[in-house]
């Protein structure tokens, strides 16, 4: 394993752990920790950036650019997630099971538009 894949993996790995239970922290109200959970979650994407600037320097690799497509490229990924999340919370917390189901599959969708989007289509 390359020292870059490495770091990459462990700050991804932290960034990650931080990121969850600073969601959970906040999305739970049993616990009370709302402002904490959503510092914890903020200091998870900060690593989580850092994490992407470091492994990009070590790879040599060029900074990412900020163009029209990758702004949407994340609009979707965030979208198509969210979808996703909403229909199973739909069927499993809400017992909406059919309309649950058709969001997911709508977010499901969404995410695999992605594909197209990034990659193309190729003869």
């Amino acid at each position: 394993m390359k020292k870059s894949s490495f770091v990459a993996l462990i700050l991804g790995t932290a960034g990650g752990v931080f990121f969850a239970l600073g969601m959970c922290m906040a999305l739970l109200p049993e616990w009370g920790l709302g402002t904490q959970g959503v510092v914890c979650g903020v200091t998870g994407l900060v690593i989580l950036a850092a994490a992407l600037v470091i492994w990009r320097r070590m790879e040599h690799k060029a900074p990412v650019k900020l163009s029209g497509k990758t702004v949407l490229a994340v609009s979707l990924g965030v979208l198509g997630a969210l979808l996703l999340g909403v229909g199973m919370c739909m069927s499993m917390v809400f017992e909406q099971m059919i309309l649950g189901i058709v969001v997911g599959l709508i977010g499901i969708a969404v995410l695999l538009m992605l594909i197209p989007l990034l990659k193309g289509i190729h003869d």
